[in-house]
């Protein structure tokens, strides 16, 4: 299970005392028969922290061991919900609340790193250039959150606390684009309700991005949205990467519209040293590392113990995804 599982409790510990544990390496794209196959025997399955291989109906037609799949995070868009449902088999995640303070802070992090150019100086420093010249300071000087406006995309469980932070801590005023939810309680806490991306991208000098990847929000951040975009503006992603498509980024940064784009996610992961993105000193990537955090990672092994031990002992399961009607039995 290491390195990802239980480097700070006791928790691969636990399970070794109700069963065997293995670690199991799923190639990038794994599916299907394959899946199946390479799984088979095996009756929980623990999914890591990038979600690479696919749980799809052709997988659950050709496993019958796998009774539950706990995924040690909170996305779960590759596996096929429906069809876990109709093959008996329960899917569980981390509750959201265990990740949004470590995914808040680093959104946080990202933001003031692009608006201070963080990485940029750092490398400056390195490389000699602010002994050769002790002027190049100029080069970095940015902007304070108290005088920008900053869009906050998705007033969700990470989306509040991002914008709870950044209003009662840093005096800076929010505008939130949400449809789920109503517009009266966005005011409620003084925050700016907006009723399109568009209008939100046209009007804060900061937007970060809180949603989940579904067919309705897949590159929502499209070129319509970003051509109109206040220009300068500073996109902060922690969601997914699929949110925005990376083709209109690029031109948006090109053409100046976009001055700063930081993010933690990519559309596809992990990327390499040649990833078009590396070439633009104005984007900074962090390896999908927002919920890195020692409290996360303790909260989130002890989550995942705690739903086998309580499927093992018929209790109440947190972090439900799925509960068939009629679940799988365990076959031992």
């Amino acid at each position: 299970m290491r390195p990802f599982f239980g480097i700070y409790t006791d928790a691969l510990e636990k399970l070794e005392k109700i069963g065997e544990v293995r670690k199991v390496f799923v190639s990038k794209g794994c599916r299907g028969k394959a899946l199946a196959s390479l799984l088979r025997g095996y009756h929980f399955i623990i999914m890591g922290a990038v979600p690479i291989h696919y749980y799809d109906k052709e997988f659950f037609e050709h496993n019958e061991d796998v009774v539950m799949i706990a995924r040690r995070g909170i996305s779960y868009e590759n596996i096929d919900i429906r069809a876990a449902e109709e093959y008996g088999v329960i899917v569980v995640r981390v509750p959201p609340p265990l990740e949004r303070e470590a995914v808040a802070e680093h959104t946080i992090t990202l933001m003031l790193s692009a608006l201070r150019q963080v990485p940029q100086a750092f490398n400056a420093v390195k490389e000699g250039k602010w002994y050769e010249d002790p002027d190049i300071r100029v080069k970095f000087v940015g902007r304070e959150l108290s005088s920008l406006i900053v869009g906050i995309v998705g007033l969700g469980n990470i989306g509040s606390r991002v914008a709870e932070i950044l209003s009662k801590g840093f005096n800076t005023r929010i505008v939130v684009y949400d449809p789920y939810v109503p517009r009266e309680k966005i005011e409620s806490l003084g925050y700016k309700y907006v009723e399109s991306l568009k209008e939100l991208f046209s009007i804060c000098d900061i937007v970060t991005l809180h949603a989940p990847l579904t067919e309705e929000t897949k590159k929502m951040v499209n070129r319509e949205v970003l051509m109109t975009a206040k220009r300068g503006v500073v996109i902060i992603n922690t969601a997914r990467g699929g949110l925005i498509d990376e083709d209109a980024l690029i031109e948006a940064i090109e053409k100046g519209i976009v001055s700063a784009y930081a993010t933690d996610v990519m559309e596809s992961e992990p990327i390499s040293k040649e990833h078009r993105f590396l070439k633009y000193p104005n984007i900074i990537i962090t390896p999908h590392i927002a919920f890195y955090t020692r409290e996360a990672q303790i909260a989130m092994d002890y989550t995942v113990v705690e739903a086998i031990e309580n499927y093992l002992q018929g209790k109440p399961i947190s972090g439900i995804v799925v509960y068939p009607r009629q679940p799988r039995k365990l076959q031992t």
